[in-house]
């Protein structure tokens, strides 16, 4: 069944073509159920070879570097034979690859679903969908691509897809500069990327992923912690780190089904999915700077969201806080918890960010939360499920957020010299996070009605309220596929560690396990308890909770902004200005140069034969005289 793998990418691209030539003629709603059923039908193979891989015997198929493990690579045809460079057009089938492909599929497909509702009455309808399976398709191609290059097809896919999805709306000026702010900002880490790869292929003569595994152990230290920096680089860029992380807030600017997929399904995992793919390129350096970079991007995006006031903006910060936990446990090499957080965050994230479009269809397009409140009883089902998604997210047991947080907090503990430092940031962003998650709660479902008595809140569709019922589901009991506290419960972890270079172990004892559990519970409820005191009893004063500080994210996107647009606007131009008189005059000038040294000696060639032979005779003499002169001497 693993065979069938070709046809997972296929149905989207499939789904796009269809569309791209019909989309306008099938209009609303049978674009979005076509593309719907692309996804649907990427997801039943993704299952089927799932159920493939699972019946391969992983002592014979071997692994990336002989390392062991699944592993079949379906090769569709041969793409760059140029020289000594190799590159194959195929795809991996081993656990990373269908881990990720899963719930990317899966969740992909619900909120293709969901989107049939949401996008009702847009003149763009079709052109949507058109997008949305485009986006599935390069997604598929970064996770299922066999080496680099097939990688960053995928890559720059989804880089692409996120600039049309997120300027979906271009007439309004803040989503058209949304759109080219990813666009700009994720060429920073294409950067990273593309000169990786270059140092790897230079280095080890080959960019597949079983090559790369089998001779990292032969890279110079030096080699493989600049090519560990430079796909940081590419990573933060895609993931959303400091100093990269500035476009995805402003991507909500696109229609609420995009910022899901690009929040929790495809594009914000991808820098997650190529750090823990080209692990054992990681080094000891490299992992300690991943760490850090991820701490401080989950602190900084955790202060920045509990004084936002766009019911999207606050889930957009906590992506990029979420996404700096990921990076803390790459960074403290526990690979398989950041895998873990990727999968249960899809699923809550993606709950989340679908329950507030649910919330902005029902209000008639509003996003302020200030103008919310007590909707838990005009729409009881986006209520309850997005309850199940705070509480997730706020890491509250048995949900599926406790179980891969607490994973995380426990790697990071366990790092030599500052593991205490990193636990505790990640603890205090615990805190942060069910602090603004049940604000952002409490604000929208709860206390008194701040709507305009003219709008009508009401409850959404059934093709928005099913895909919020089924990811509140996964959000429950996702957890489940990897409990570390329960005996040997470590399905995820048992599936991905043949992928895995360096699998982690834990070394701490049970009591400190359960220890730093119940510390980091405590923390969370007692994030919650303060917003209950705060924003539902208003026991606490609010005017001091949001500071315009926070509010404005400490200012880094603004002054970047204002850089950019004036001293940055301004050396572009001197350099543009250098550009055309430097470089294109010395250009220029050796051309005038050549021109009027061809208009100087052009009357030497009149055409004339008599010219000529007068030219013969006077060189004969000139060149006699010289013979002759040279005799004498």
């Amino acid at each position: 069944m693993v065979e069938l793998v070709w046809l997972i990418p296929a149905l989207p691209l499939a789904g796009f073509a269809v569309l791209l030539l019909a989309g306008p003629r099938l209009g609303e709603p049978r674009a979005g159920w076509l593309a719907t059923a692309a996804s649907a039908g990427s997801f039943l193979f993704t299952l089927i070879t799932f159920g493939g891989l699972l019946g391969l015997d992983s002592a014979d198929t071997g692994g990336a570097g002989g390392h062991g493990g699944r592993w079949f690579v379906s090769t569709l045809f041969e793409w760059m034979p140029i020289g000594g460079l190799e590159v194959d057009a195929a795809l991996l089938v081993d656990p990373l690859s269908m881990t990720m492909a899963l719930f990317v599929t899966g969740v992909g497909t619900l909120i293709h679903l969901y989107s049939v509702g949401y996008m009702h009455g847009d003149p763009k309808y079709s052109k949507f969908f058109l997008y949305l399976n485009l986006f599935l398709f390069s997604m598929l191609m970064l996770v299922l691509g066999e080496n680099l290059v097939v990688t960053f097809l995928g890559w720059e896919g989804v880089g692409t897809c996120s600039y049309l999805l997120i300027s979906f709306w271009h007439e309004r000026p803040t989503a058209a500069t949304a759109g080219k702010k990813a666009f700009v900002t994720n060429r920073i880490g294409d950067f990273g990327f593309m000169v990786a790869t270059f140092l790897l292929w230079t280095t080890l003569g080959t960019v597949s992923y079983a090559g790369l595994a089998a001779g990292a152990p032969a890279l110079a230290t030096g080699t493989a912690t600049a090519v560990s920096l430079l796909l940081l680089l590419a990573a933060a860029g895609k993931s959303a780190q400091l100093p990269l992380y500035v476009w995805l807030p402003d991507a909500m600017e696109g229609p609420t089904p995009v910022s899901a997929m690009v929040h929790a399904a495809t594009m914000v995992t991808a820098g997650v999915y190529l750090l823990v793919r080209l692990n054992p390129v990681l080094t000891d350096t490299a992992l300690l700077i991943i760490a850090i970079v991820g701490a401080a991007t989950a602190l900084f995006a955790a202060l920045a969201a509990v004084a936002q006031h766009d019911i999207k903006k606050v889930l957009a910060y906590s992506t990029v806080s979420q996404l700096g936990y990921m990076f803390l446990a790459i960074g403290s090499g526990a690979y398989v918890a950041a895998i873990f957080h990727v999968v249960t965050h899809a699923f809550f994230k993606g709950l989340l960010f679908l329950g507030s479009g649910s919330v902005i269809h029902g209000l008639g397009d509003e996003q302020d939360m200030r103008r919310m409140g007590a909707l838990r009883a005009a729409m009881p089902i986006t209520a309850v499920t997005f309850i199940v998604g705070w509480l997730a997210i706020a890491g509250v047991p048995p949900l599926s957020g406790f179980w891969s947080k607490d994973e995380i907090l426990l790697a990071a503990w366990e790092q030599p010299d500052i593991g205490p430092l990193l636990w505790a940031v990640g603890l205090i962003t615990a805190l942060l996070t069910a602090y603004y998650m049940s604000r952002q709660t409490f604000l929208v479902f709860f206390g008194g009605q701040r709507w305009e008595d003219d709008v009508h809140p009401h409850e959404s569709p059934a093709t928005m309220t099913l895909p919020l019922v089924l990811l509140a589901g996964a959000a429950a009991i996702g957890g489940i596929i990897n409990l570390p506290l329960v005996g040997d419960w470590l399905v995820l972890e048992h599936f991905l560690e043949p992928v895995l270079a360096h699998p982690h172990d834990f070394t701490s004892t049970t009591s400190t396990k359960l220890g730093l559990a119940f510390v980091a519970v405590i923390a969370g409820l007692g994030g919650i308890a303060f917003a209950i005191r705060a924003w539902l009893q208003s026991r606490i004063s609010t005017d001091r909770l949001e500071p315009a500080l926070l509010e404005n994210a400490f200012h880094v996107d603004s002054s970047i902004s204002k850089f950019v647009g004036g001293p940055g606007t301004k050396a572009f131009e001197a350099a543009a200005t250098a550009d055309r008189r430097v470089v294109d005059g010395a250009v220029n000038g050796v051309a005038r140069l050549v021109r009027m040294i061809g208009e100087a000696i052009r009357p030497l060639q009149s055409g004339y034969l008599r010219h000529y032979a007068s030219g013969v005779a006077v060189g004969a003499i000139i060149l006699v005289v010289w013979l002759a002169l040279r005799g004498v001497s």
